[in-house]
């Protein structure tokens, strides 16, 4: 099935159902574990979408995670808005560098590269968990190395997006030097900028799927507002390391169909 006809036809009862409880699950995976489009992305392939359009719809939903985390979080980022204003300059711009860089290339272009960018962001996020960062140490937000990083890592979050909230962890800790959770609340208020920024480009001129997106984000506002309360009570290493295994097969999977 082409993308204009996939684009165009009805979703069913069950599939609003089934796009509801995913998103729930992704937005309470994404601000646990940062790994949203591994749980999310792949339903949507299998609802029959192209890798494209799936893409794309799943970073204009992704953006009412971000709203439904900044609700859940306002303990944690207490006296932190205005750093939040001046990193989320940089994730702005870098998402929307990411999602230029989609629009501009050939779809298959990105389905060769999403295998790679997933099992790159699982190895990531088994390394994360191996070691728990540390916090306690000097804030360094004028170092100009980590703030390219995390201006590179913006452009991920636009052009695809899978675990790219373990790359912000992994930046933001050396910068902020903070607790767990309080890194975990800027990270998820920055991914949703970078998120949205990309959403404005592809609503205009990419090839949304509007009738998942309304119940997928309904579940991303909901899961994304669970989760900030779980963080605050769970140790996530063992729940993100099997998420990273499951993005390592997801990832196996979408490159014996891309590379075949």
């Amino acid at each position: 099935m082409g993308p204009s006809l996939c684009l165009g036809r009805e979703v069913t009862v069950a599939e609003v159902f089934a796009l509801i409880g995913v998103g729930v699950l992704a937005g309470t995976v994404s601000t646990v574990a940062s790994l949203a489009s591994v749980v999310s992305y792949p339903a949507l392939l299998l609802l029959g979408l192209p890798p494209l359009s799936a893409n794309v719809t799943n970073t204009v939903s992704l953006l009412f995670t971000g709203v439904g985390a900044t609700a859940g979080s306002r303990p944690e980022l207490a006296g932190q808005w205005g750093r939040v204003g001046r990193l989320g300059l940089i994730t702005a711009l870098g998402g929307a560098t990411g999602a230029a860089l989609l629009l501009a290339t050939p779809a298959r272009t990105f389905e060769d590269v999403a295998p790679v960018l997933i099992g790159g962001a699982s190895l990531v996020l088994i390394l994360q968990s191996l070691r728990e960062p540390r916090p306690g140490s000097a804030s360094r937000e004028d170092s100009k190395l980590l703030l390219a990083a995390l201006f590179c890592v913006a452009i991920y979050v636009g052009y695809f997006g899978a675990a790219a909230g373990i790359m912000l962890l992994a930046v933001l800790t050396p910068i902020l030097s903070q607790s767990m959770a309080k890194t975990n609340a800027v990270k998820n208020v920055l991914s949703g900028l970078a998120n949205g920024v990309a959403a404005v480009g592809f609503a205009l001129f990419g090839p949304v799927h509007w009738a998942f997106v309304a119940p997928l984000a309904a579940g991303f506002l909901m899961g994304g507002w669970i989760g900030p309360f779980l963080v605050r009570r769970l140790p996530g290493r063992a729940l993100r390391i099997f998420i990273a295994c499951c993005g390592i097969a997801l990832a196996v999977k979408l490159a014996l169909t891309a590379y075949r």
